[in-house]
């Protein structure tokens, strides 16, 4: 388990408990905290054990899914900086049980006003630049959304203020926790970039190593920051102070005289400026809705691509009359059904994509049409081409082709008694952001913009997901909400880069088609197919389904240690709740209800 023993979290009989304290201190006994909790008044999964006890606490004390969110999201800024933060951005997704109504907040960043095509192309040759060289610049940073997200579900859907939802974050900042395994690795891996800039070597490596496992990890810069925000509101990261150091942290980056460790490129300014973050637009896009089987899967519209690549699998795969008592071919399916709807995602989906094409995109038809291509006792060779849009039947186009690296995100789930539920996905997309620490603000930046392509991956044809003014890179995160019945049923994500979207699929796949229990869905090992030549894959993955996979046909690239570190919530009978997280990924996971069951 991932225990942070600050705030009185320790172990006992195997599991988490959280002791009372002035951050989350509410009335009642400790939220025990593990992998999977099952019981009632609400329920609250993310990675990180402080921040579930920090969204427990405010659904104990009467607050909603969305104050509880919130809470729990700013908390991870704290304890999870490598993943999100205030300097990066999401997707919200909410179901209203009232109004029995999912509605959505994109919170993406945004690019500059002077953003071009060529944007990452170095104009010393021509050539784009290396991901690395571009990751850690001025350039990769797009106008932070998640703030101002934060803002909106509070005021749009929430009880309580957020200035007092930024409270209990705050303490821990100032107090601190103690730096786990995982969070040493993060910095660890990360010590050349961050040794660059005194900001973040001053926070993150102290005497320029990764500060020890079992240290206190405390942000006050951070502290002073969200009570700053408490105070004078989000225009002051939009329009004030902290705007201002934004931009000058981005324009002039604060490169080291000292730095520790070599770095191979030069640290490139770029080109945000206050005007970007003044104008800065939350949109609130339908969410995508698609059915699968008796399920009604509602997932977030462009400038992500993940309500669309989900859906449209799922549909793919409801084509093949899947069933528990054939786990090859379901698994067979759902990696060709990948290959399928990333091909059409690479294509065809970009922040601009009209919704027609959208809605073609996740219909029957176009399902039927692609799963025409899959053959049943044999693998498609990849990368496949992706559909033709202008023909109904099974000849593909003959443009695109795989893109995009993986990068990580976090992702909490949120449901209260009411029923209300937030799926929200949040990042700041490579693990470390852009390296850089806002001086005297506490928080990364954000790398987003170079989720757009450098160049065009699909030529001859356009590509969607190049650079433009104001433009939102697209994106993978997949928050997912499905009903049954036209009640709530499953809300879950992921973080993971593109493995994402596989991520959110194979565990509705585990759960739905295998039938496996929600904790068994989770734990499963997973392999993600993004239309590449090899499958991405757990080593128990391949130990257990490579030997009758690569009879059909697959072909696997190397092992990775692990895809994802979902979250998730399932809805149960008179009320109840199946909480569930990761039990070892990304140092497993957190999940805890109001009310455990007896």
């Amino acid at each position: 388990m991932r225990i942070r023993p600050v705030l009185g979290v320790l172990t006992l009989s195997g599991a988490l408990l959280v002791a009372p304290s002035p951050a989350f201190a509410g009335g009642g006994p400790a939220p025990a905290l593990g992998p999977t909790a099952t019981g009632y008044g609400g329920a609250v999964s993310t990675v990180d054990p402080t921040a579930t006890a920090v969204g427990i606490d405010v659904l104990r004390r009467g607050g909603n899914a969305v104050d509880a969110a919130v809470a729990a999201a700013a908390t991870l800024g704290v304890t999870e900086p490598f993943s999100a933060g205030i300097g990066g951005g999401g997707f919200f997704v909410y179901y209203d049980a009232r109004k029995r109504s999912v509605q959505t907040i994109d919170g993406r960043e945004s690019g500059p006003a002077t953003m071009k095509e060529s944007h990452f192309i170095d104009p010393a040759d021509g050539l784009p630049y290396d991901f690395a060289e571009a990751r850690v610049s001025g350039l990769s940073v797009g106008t932070p959304g998640t703030l101002a997200t934060w803002e909106s579900a509070t005021k749009k859907w929430g009880t309580r203020s957020l200035a007092s939802l930024l409270q209990p974050a705050a303490k821990v900042a100032d107090r601190g926790f103690p730096v786990d395994a995982t969070f040493r690795q993060q910095i660890a891996d990360n010590a050349a970039p961050f040794g660059q800039f005194d900001s973040t070597k001053a926070l993150y490596l102290p005497g320029g190593q990764p500060p020890a496992v079992g240290s206190i990890q405390r942000n006050p810069d951070l502290a002073d920051t969200y009570r700053l925000i408490a105070r004078q509101g989000t225009g002051v990261l939009y329009r004030g102070a902290v705007a201002r150091d934004i931009v000058r942290t981005v324009q002039n980056p604060p490169v080291s005289s000292t730095p520790a460790g070599a770095w191979a490129y030069p640290i490139r300014p770029g080109t945000l400026t206050l005007s970007d973050l003044a104008r800065y637009d939350l949109r609130h896009p339908a969410p995508t809705r698609s059915t699968f089987r008796d399920l009604t899967v509602y997932g977030m519209n462009t400038p992500s691509s993940g309500g669309i690549a989900v859906s449209e699998a799922l549909n793919i795969l409801e084509t093949a009359g899947l069933s528990k008592s054939d786990v090859t071919k379901a698994l067979h399916y759902y990696l060709e059904a990948t290959a399928l709807s990333f091909a059409d995602r690479n294509r065809y989906v970009g922040a601009y994509t009209p919704q027609p094409v959208v809605k073609k995109l996740i219909s029957d038809e176009w399902a039927k049409q692609r799963a025409c291509q899959i053959n049943p006792a044999k693998a498609l060779t990849k990368p496949v081409p992706p559909g033709n849009l202008n023909d109904s039947g099974c000849t593909p186009a003959k443009a695109g082709g795989p893109t995009e690296q993986g990068q990580s995100t976090t992702n909490l789930t949120v449901a209260d008694r009411w029923g209300n539920i937030v799926e929200y996905t949040f990042t700041i997309e490579q693990t470390g952001g852009n390296a850089m620490v806002v001086p005297g603000r506490g928080f990364l930046l954000n790398n987003e913009l170079t989720d757009f392509n450098f160049t065009n991956t699909q030529a001859p044809a356009a590509d969607p997901n190049l650079p433009g003014p104001n433009k939102r890179p697209r994106s993978s995160m997949s928050p997912t909400i499905v009903l049954k019945d036209g009640k709530p049923f499953l809300a879950l994500g992921s973080p993971g880069g593109a493995t994402i979207i596989t991520t959110v699929l194979q565990i509705l796949l585990n759960r739905v088609v295998l039938g496996q229990s929600l904790p068994q869905a989770m734990a499963a090992p997973r392999a993600s197919q993004r239309n590449s030549a090899g499958i991405q894959a757990e080593p128990a993955f391949r130990t257990t389904y490579g030997p009758s996979l690569t009879a059909l046909g697959h072909t696997f690239a190397a092992d990775v240690p692990e895809l994802g570190a979902a979250t998730a919530i399932e809805f149960t009978k008179h009320g109840g709740f199946i909480a569930s997280a990761e039990p070892a990924r990304r140092g497993s996971g957190a999940a805890a209800v109001v009310h455990p069951a007896r």
